[in-house]
């Protein structure tokens, strides 16, 4: 098992000074040719964002598997945080992973699901007369 942490899709848009750093596209394609098991994280202050809902949209269609974990869950009050995970598990149409780095709330789930997202396999077929 990998854990690779690709650059922010805000941050993979802008240049370096020397420009010789591979963009996001470049790191993507070598990452993505095995159709790896990939983790959203999305700040759970802002659910629904645009940008998170195009890069949902992006993984789901280059991972064999994917999940969604929200950000700064302890920054959020407890009616909040109740109406953040409802919006974003509405918003990305799967259950929703709530955790604080700061308070360690959520991080053994994450590392259960993690644990079951490197689970191997068998790989999918794409001709199904092969």
């Amino acid at each position: 098992m990998y854990l690779i942490d690709l650059p922010g899709y805000g941050y993979a848009q802008r240049q370096t000074a020397s420009g010789t750093e591979p963009k996001f596209e470049e790191i993507a394609k070598v990452v993505f040719e095995r159709r790896p098991a990939a983790l959203l994280l999305v700040d759970s202050r802002h659910p629904g964002l645009e940008s998170d809902q195009q890069a949902w949209e992006w993984l789901s269609r280059h991972a064999s598997e994917t999940a969604v974990v929200a950000t700064k869950i302890d920054k959020l009050a407890r009616g909040e945080r109740i109406r953040a995970m409802r919006q974003l598990e509405s918003v990305f149409d799967a259950p929703v992973v709530p955790v604080s780095a700061s308070t360690g709330e959520g991080m053994d789930a994450l590392w259960k699901l993690i644990a079951s997202l490197s689970k191997p396999r068998p790989p999918r077929r794409t001709n199904p007369n092969a």
